[in-house]
Parts: C-alpha cells; structure tokens; sequence
C-alpha cells in the first residue's frame, strides 16, 4: 500500500532516475499511484511523492468521468511565453495553496508505462498540472514559483508542516 510524502520528507528531494524498464510492475505502480492519488482528492501525483525517485507521473483532472494518464520520464520541450497565474495545491502540502504562474500552453515529450513514445500540447488545467508534477521530478515544489509576497505569507505554514514531521519522528 503506498503512502503519501509530506514536506518535507526527504524523498522530495532525491534525485529522479529515468526508468528503462517497462514491465508489469511499472503499470502495477502506476495504478496504484492513481489509486492513491483519487484516494486523496488529488488530480495529479509524482514518484517522488510516494518516495519513489524514478521519473513516473499521473494525473486525471476529472475523477468523476476518468481520462487517466500515467507518463514515464515526462519532459516539457516547450512552453508558451504567455503566463497565467491561478491558485494551487499539492497533496505533499496538505492545507496550502498559492497563487503560481505557470506557462499557458505545454508540448511534452515522454513513454506510456509499455515504452512508447508520447508527444502532446497541453494547456489550461492540464498545462499547469503537467508543470507541477514534472517540477516534483526536478525536485521543485509549486511554493519554490510564488511570488516572495507568497512565500512570506506560507512561511507559517510550511514551519508547521516540519515542527509536525519533526513531532511525528520523535
């Protein structure tokens, strides 16, 4: 059964591997980051996110009627110069959310769990959500983009999640 990371956890942090092997343990993983990731009301998730350091993401931006999509070293070629600035959150920031900016429109590059490559423009909703997760893979949180006014104010915050993830160790 997987488990969520939460900040700061040091799986956040670890350097991503790109996978090479893709076998039936790579789309039992990717179900079950899915799982997770409808479990916790989330429209998207990384590896590094269940302390996993290779490069698999999946996302689903409506849970309602399912469009899933799990890709595998996931890498953004090319982003629009235009800018939208829209509130998120994370599941490995429980209870914060930020005003990020974020590119408008995407064109991604990766592999589907069987190895095949994927080419794609995204924009809107999912624009941002493949910007967040593939950041989790270069080990950048969505409150490393906000504005320093932001960070000023979830300053209080992300203390709290550590004094928590300290008290929990202890």
């Amino acid at each position: 059964m997987l488990s969520l990371c939460v900040y700061p956890h040091p799986a956040l942090l670890a350097p991503t591997q790109k996978i090479t092997q893709f076998d039936a343990a790579l789309q039992q993983l990717g179900a079950e980051m899915l799982t997770l990731m409808y479990k916790t009301k989330g429209v998207g998730l990384a590896a590094p996110q269940i302390g996993r350091s290779i490069r698999l993401i999946v996302i689903d931006l409506d849970p309602e009627n399912p469009q899933p999509l799990l890709l595998v070293n996931p890498e953004i070629v090319e982003k629009s110069r235009e800018k939208e600035i829209d509130e998120e959150g994370c599941l490995s920031f429980p209870e914060i959310r930020a005003r990020i900016p974020r590119a408008k429109q995407v064109n991604v590059a990766a592999q589907s769990v069987t190895g095949e490559k994927i080419e794609f423009t995204a924009d809107g909703l999912l624009a941002r959500c493949l910007q967040h997760e593939v950041d989790h893979l270069e080990n950048i949180f969505f409150v490393d983009r906000a504005s320093v006014a932001a960070k000023l104010s979830l300053k209080p915050a992300l203390v709290k999640l550590r004094e928590r993830a300290e008290a929990i160790k202890n």
